[in-house]
């Protein structure tokens, strides 16, 4: 056996387990059933050493924070540098999304000084490649896709985005029913384009078996993209989407089957009046395998904000089933972020699972707002820092706007509303 989700079904709760259960303050058969289930996964390769975490039903939502090179700003100190910043603010895991530089040195270094897990999408790497040489998108050999997997998976990554649901069936059903906006997923348009051009159907789909060989001997966790997924409030919830989930749906059963943990991608915008409905149908035809999503973004207006309309829509799709949130920044549809957008798009998507938390009762939420609030009536501002998301800026903030030890703000000065309610 190598994998957590083999070990759960037979009945072993393993060192990852039980370092979960310890940092949820959950019990550990209760996670190892949760596990067996397929409704909470550990993407932790065998290959990788570092605290083990867990993403799923009943343990806290966890916030993804993207990273990585293009083409256009290749600094390999700066991407090491949005790690250290991801991971200081609270980001569960990392995505390597490189395409520019020595991607396999790049890897193998975030890989080295990640203390989270660390997510790639394979795809991205043979295109990058594919464009160096001066070849066409759909030029690529299959061959050369599945020796970036395995290569992948070697290295020591722990969860990987593969686009499999996107299929002769699923396009059908995409190109019958007219978008706004088409595919806007990277890697979902690659595919699409390799399909068309060569006629054939989606190798990951159709090798799907040898996809999980790779995965199972390193227990690498599938993370089944959203090619497919609507790039617009316009598009969301249209036919494409979903045949791509039924897909998703039956590939969920089939890894489960061979022992390898899966979690499947959502959509990426979607208006508030739609996430709900989704995140139901989403659960149900994927049997609660956890659900990660970015976003969703829930208006297209708001370029340079991003981050808050993501946070927006990550708390009500949290609030309903999403279990792990993609952060968003306020460069999202604009360009590479940089150090600070990072850090923007960490707090907003911790800002918008904590509120989650707080509704359904998961992972001392209720007790973090309950300390904070107490400590305001209290006017105990260390407990306020102690206890606040972000410490370092509040402490910041509020030391920034005082002359001395005053023990209210300069918002409302001596007529604080606490100290006069207090006042027999």
């Amino acid at each position: 056996m190598n994998t957590q989700l083999q070990y759960a079904i037979n009945g072993q709760i393993t060192r990852e387990m039980i370092e979960v259960a310890e940092a949820e303050n959950v019990n550990s058969e209760w996670l190892r059933n949760e596990i067996a289930h397929g409704r909470v996964v550990i993407p932790k390769n065998v290959n990788h050493c570092f605290p083990a975490r867990a993403i799923g039903n009943g343990l806290k939502t966890k916030i993804n924070a993207n990273i990585g090179t293009s083409e256009k700003h290749c600094n390999f100190n700066e991407e090491i540098e949005k790690l250290n910043v991801a991971v200081k603010y609270g980001a569960d895991s990392i995505m390597d999304l490189s395409t520019g530089g020595d991607l396999h040195l790049i890897l193998h270094q975030i890989l080295k000084q990640s203390p989270v897990m660390v997510g790639t999408v394979p795809i991205y790497g043979v295109a990058t490649r594919l464009l160096r040489r001066g070849k066409e998108l759909n030029k690529f050999d299959p061959e050369e896709l599945f020796n970036e997997i395995e290569f992948q998976a070697e290295a020591g990554v722990d969860f990987m985005t593969v686009h499999c649901g996107i299929t002769k069936t699923s396009l059908s059903f995409l190109e019958n029913d007219e978008r706004v906006c088409g595919i806007v997923s990277r890697g979902g348009s690659i595919l699409k384009h390799w399909m068309k051009f060569n006629k054939a159907e989606n190798p990951l789909y159709e090798q799907y078996d040898r996809l999980l060989d790779i995965c199972e001997r390193h227990d690498v966790t599938l993370s089944l993209g959203d090619g497919i997924r609507p790039g617009c409030g316009e598009d969301a919830s249209d036919r494409g989407q979903m045949a791509e989930l039924l897909v998703l749906g039956e590939l969920v059963d089939r890894a489960r089957k061979r022992g390898v943990q899966v979690i499947v991608e959502g959509p990426g915008h979607m208006p508030i009046d739609q996430i709900e409905m989704n995140m139901k149908i989403m659960k149900k035809a994927c049997k609660d395998a956890p659900f990660y999503v970015l976003g969703p973004l829930t208006t297209d207006s708001a370029p340079g904000y991003d981050h808050i309309v993501g946070a927006i829509g990550g708390a009500i799709a949290a609030i309903h089933g999403a279990d792990f949130l993609c952060y968003v920044t306020p460069a999202e549809h604009l360009c590479l972020p940089d150090t600070d957008d990072v850090k923007q798009g960490v707090m907003a998507s911790r800002i918008a699972a904590q509120s989650a938390d707080v509704v359904n009762n998961i992972g001392g939420a209720r007790q973090r707002d309950y300390e904070v609030s107490k400590a305001r009536r209290d006017l105990d501002w260390e407990k306020i820092y102690k206890n606040s998301l972000d410490p370092e800026i509040a402490r910041r903030r509020k030391q920034e706007s005082e002359s001395g030890e005053e023990d209210h703000c300069t918002m409302c000065g001596n007529l604080c509303a606490v100290k006069t309610d207090k006042i027999v």
